[in-house]
This record gives C-alpha cells, structure tokens and sequence, in this order.
C-alpha cells in the first residue's frame, strides 16, 4: 500500500454521497489537463490512480467494515459523471473497478478477507464474458482457462475477476465469477483501439488456473434474491442490488460525463467563436442554438433515466423485493437507450465546430471517439437489450441463469 493510499478500514466510512460527488468534480480540472497524455500512454496515469485513493473514490461502494464509503448504488452513476467530464476512461474506470468492490462484498468472507484484510484499497479489475472462461469442477473449487478481453484498469489491478461458464462435460452446471490474484493471470497488451484509450483494456488469460471455491462466486447467487454468502456480514439492502441486471450501470456516467463535457466546451467555443468567411457570430445562428439544446435536453435525460433506474433497484433491495424479469429487462432496456442519447448530444455537438472538429488539437474531436467507442460495449447494444424486453412485453419467454 502506498501513501497515496488509505489508512486501512478506517479510512472512509465517514464519506456521505454529496461529498464524495464533491470530490470527484475537484478532479475533473486535472483530468481534463492529464486526459491527452493518459491516451497517448493507453493506461490510467500513476497520479490519477493516487488522486483516486486518496480521494476515496474507487471504494464509493465497498463495505464501512472494511473502510469503504457504502453509498447507495446511484453512486455508480453521480460519481462516474462528473468524473466523465474531464475525463471518460477515467470514469470508465473508477466505475468499473468500484462495482467489483460491489461484488466482492458478495464473496465468502475468507475471500473478502485475503483480498481486503491484506489491503483494502486494493484495485479489482474484470473479464466478464462468461463464455472467454471454461471451468471444471475439481475438489476444494474449480480448474479454469480462457482468454478475457476489456480488463479495463488491469494495469494497477492487484485482482481480477474472471467470469467462466462451469461445465460437467458437455453440459453447463454454473456461472462463476473467479477471484485470481496478480501473479496468476497473464495480462496481453492488446489494447490499441479508436478511443478510451486511456482505459487500459487489456485482455488477460489464464491456463490451468486452480481456483478455491470461496473465491468463485455463483452467480445466480447475485440476482437479488439476499442468499449470496456474503451478505451475513455484508447486510446493508444495497448489496441485494441484482448484479446483472445494474452491474453496467457503473458504465454509463462515463457517457454522460463525456456528452456533459462535449456540451461545456462546445458552449466556451461558441461563445468566442465567430465564423471566419462572414464574420457573423457562431451563436446567433439558430441552428446551432437548437443543436446544443437538442444535445442540452439528451444529456439530461440520460442521466435522469440511470439515476432513476439506479434507485429502482435499491428501492427494491430495501424492501426485500424481487423485480420480474420484464422489469429486470427494462432496465437494461434503458442502459442501451441512455449511452445511445449521449452519443447522439455528442455527435450533434461535434458537427458545430466545422472543419476545426478534425484536428487533433480539438479537445471534443477525443470526446467524439471515446463517445463512440465507449457505445460498443455489449450493456449497450439497443438492438440486442430493446428487442429482449420487447419479446417479454409481447408474451415471448425469455430466460437467463444469471439474470
């Protein structure tokens, strides 16, 4: 543990959610200084990470017994926007490595104990894909192999989780998300892509990995139903949030910090811009006008939407309530639709800088790649998401063993 970090389990149990939504927005100058250089590395700069430890912003979500900030799950949204405004594999990031806090807490306490007890501070990256993962049953856990790719943050990461489809020869018995530390995974440096460059997506592998049963979760255990292992010491209701039907929600304040930050430099520039043939001022033509408050009005409701999807499912923890699987759906639903308002905002935000918008030195030329980069991830894909809901309203069945 560095000194940049925490003071153990002590460390930011006190932290209320405005506060901590405060301290991500004093990062968001910084960020916006360190984002071209963070692309241009492809990683999470050292002194990001350090401003993130010691701001506590990575462990929003983790235990107060272990020093975490357990905030409710909205968190995930409010913290990642507002980081998302200096920088989006920032708050890509920090979401992501924050949900696995979430998680974790769900594990057998001997594994929250080896991850945590030696460091609690310390930083969960994932391969999430349950089909890059092959797992077998052996005495005392499981025998796994695969090759993940997007292990966004791995670089620092001192964990990985590591999702497998279990298998009993040809059959599938189980879904399960393996803890591995450092040392037993291979991190392939792959990650040489469009935008959110600066995530550090790698993929990782591993090859004959033995894995105790305390450190692989069954997932059909984090659907909300309050019977995963961890929650005997873990009993605040946020943790009986359905991990696969919120856990991407972590995700989407990276698009709508992003969209947010394309709107603020998009309203500076206007501003001081006039057009170079006639003279005439940028924001006296309607047309702009209406594109940044087409984009303005996008914005919003994407964040409105996450927010209120993010307090659905702590409504329903709190009330010990399973959601069907419709409403399960809907929600999804609802992730795909908001990344796509962003990317729209964005791209209607792009289009008002001209011919400057192709150069380098143009800040939103970054944010118009990392919008449409960030919008391919699987939790996003509206014709996949919109169309299963759509199934289900219509009376089709529809059935997932993790969901």
């Amino acid at each position: 543990m560095t000194a940049a970090m925490s003071a153990g389990r002590s460390g930011f149990a006190g932290v209320a959610h405005a506060e901590a939504v405060g301290r991500a927005r004093e990062l968001v100058p910084a960020l916006r200084e360190r984002a071209k250089r963070g692309e241009e590395e492809r990683r999470m700069l050292p002194e990001t990470q350090a401003d993130l430890h010691r701001t506590g912003l990575f462990r929003m979500v983790q235990p107060r017994r272990w020093g975490g900030m357990e905030l409710d799950f909205v968190a995930l949204v409010d913290i990642p926007a507002e980081l998302g405004r200096g920088c989006a594999s920032t708050a890509w990031n920090v979401g992501n490595l924050a949900v696995h806090h979430f998680l974790m807490a769900l594990y057998d306490e001997r594994a929250q104990e080896e991850v945590w007890g030696e460091n609690p501070d310390a930083l969960i990256a994932s391969g999430i894909a349950y089909p890059q993962g092959q797992a077998r049953p052996v005495d005392g856990g499981f025998v796994i192999n695969g090759h993940w790719n997007f292990s966004s943050g791995v670089d620092p990461a001192q964990w990985n989780q590591l999702a497998v489809t279990v298998r009993d020869g040809d059959k599938v018995v189980g879904h399960r998300m393996c803890m591995v530390p450092r040392g037993e995974f291979e991190i392939v440096d792959d990650w040489f892509v469009l935008g959110m460059k600066a995530t550090g997506s790698k993929s990782v592998r591993a090859k004959d990995l033995f894995v105790p049963e305390h450190r692989a979760l069954d997932m059909s255990l984090a659907r909300g139903a309050g019977d995963a292992p961890g929650l005997a010491k873990n009993a605040n209701p946020t943790y009986r949030v359905p991990y696969a039907t919120l856990g991407s929600h972590c995700l989407v304040g990276a698009a709508i910090g992003n969209a947010r930050a394309a709107l603020e430099l998009t309203c500076d520039h206007v501003k001081a811009r006039s057009t170079n043939y006639t003279g005439a001022r940028m924001r006296d033509f309607q047309t702009v006008q209406q594109r940044v408050g087409a984009a303005g009005a996008r914005i919003d409701a994407a964040q409105l939407i996450a927010r209120n999807d993010c307090l659905i499912g702590q409504q329903h923890a709190a009330a010990g309530t399973l959601m069907s699987s419709e409403e399960k759906l809907r929600l999804k639903r609802n992730l795909a639709y908001t990344v796509g308002l962003c990317t729209e905002a964005v791209d209607m935000l792009h289009t008002v800088a001209g011919a400057i918008g192709i150069y380098d030195g143009y800040p939103i030329q970054r944010l118009f790649r990392d919008a449409h980069a960030l919008a391919g991830h699987f939790s996003f894909a509206f014709d996949a998401h919109g169309s299963t809901w759509g199934l289900v309203a219509l009376g089709g069945e529809f059935a997932s063993p993790t969901l």
